[in-house]
């Protein structure tokens, strides 16, 4: 399998937990916390190894809590290529309430970034062992992270023939898109923003994304529609896949479970099309889930299947 590297610039250690009625001003009682690893790269790197696959996840890291992510990588045996820096590492909070399944979801702001500590950043990427073939960037940016950095990075990588896949939103996506990436996963409401409009049914997605690919900034776009599924376009092919009817218990991590599907697909040698339904089986399958739970793998296996048999012909795979 190709060698395949994750970026975490505002990685957290998520805390979740479950709670009776959740009402104001009581003294709430909570179930024992469960903590994991979290953050966009992090959980790629997380749910690549569901599929026996290694990869390198490279991220800023300090303070106690710092210390936690890293040894809770450990217990997941996540080859690790952390930067030490000032501010220690954010955590995130979660909350179910049991009685209605409603989850309450507190994200807290990352430490900044200093910029000596985003050359050290760019310092481990450019020295890595091992050139990858892929190279995953996902996930929010910390304070004092501006987009041009993530354009730095996306620079170099490609300069050394990386292929760079981006999971991103907000001026970060725009600014690395104009840079060009190999593949890009931006949701409906991104694509719309790129594209200046309110909204886009589904043949304005793909007439959307097909722009992009058309103008240089990615080989291939593939936009996650939530319960609809995803669509995936190149140059020569426009492909719309729906997501398996589940019962839905959490969405937390679907969309990094999709890429990670989408990066196995693509370094195992999986067709576009095969590769985008392997992206919805693992995001789908992750919502299946409680709390902050990345996918099973038996639940991918069983999902993926179904998609190749009701809307893969063998002759078009």
């Amino acid at each position: 399998m190709k060698r395949i590297v994750t970026l975490t610039l505002n990685p957290t250690v998520d805390k979740s937990t479950t709670a009776d009625q959740i009402v104001p001003d009581q003294k709430l009682r909570c179930t024992a916390p469960k903590f994991e690893p979290g953050g966009g790269g992090i959980n790629v790197s997380r749910a690549l190894r569901r599929f026996g696959a290694d990869s390198v996840a490279v991220f800023p890291v300090g303070g106690p809590s710092g210390m936690l992510l890293r040894e809770l990588l450990e217990q997941e045996q996540i080859q690790q290529q952390p930067v030490q820096t000032v501010g220690r590492t954010r955590e995130n909070f979660i909350v179910v309430d049991s009685t209605t399944g409603q989850q309450y979801r507190f994200g807290m702001p990352g430490a900044e970034l200093t910029a000596e500590e985003q050359q050290q950043v760019l310092h481990t990427l450019r020295n890595l062992p091992d050139v990858p073939e892929f190279l995953v960037i996902s996930g929010s940016l910390p304070p004092g992270v501006e987009p041009e950095f993530v354009v730095r990075i996306v620079r170099a990588a490609k300069g050394l023939g990386i292929k760079v896949v981006v999971d991103t939103s907000g001026p970060a996506l725009h600014q690395v898109l104009a840079e060009g990436v190999y593949l890009a996963k931006p949701n409906v409401g991104e694509l719309s923003k790129m594209a200046g409009v309110d909204e886009l049914d589904s043949e304005a997605v793909a007439a959307a994304a097909h722009t992009l690919v058309q103008d240089g900034k990615c080989e291939i776009v593939v936009t996650s529609l939530g319960p609809q599924g995803a669509c995936v376009v190149t140059r020569d092919l426009v492909d719309h896949i729906p997501a398996p009817a589940v019962k839905k218990r959490s969405t937390v991590g679907a969309g990094d479970s999709m890429v990670a599907g989408l990066v196995y697909g693509l370094a195992t040698g999986l067709s576009v099309r095969e590769t985008v339904r392997l992206g919805v089986a693992c995001g789908t399958a992750a919502t299946m889930n409680p709390g902050t739970e990345l996918f099973r793998k038996e639940d991918v296996d069983k999902l993926y299947r179904w998609l190749l048999q009701t809307t893969l012909p063998a002759a078009a795979a």
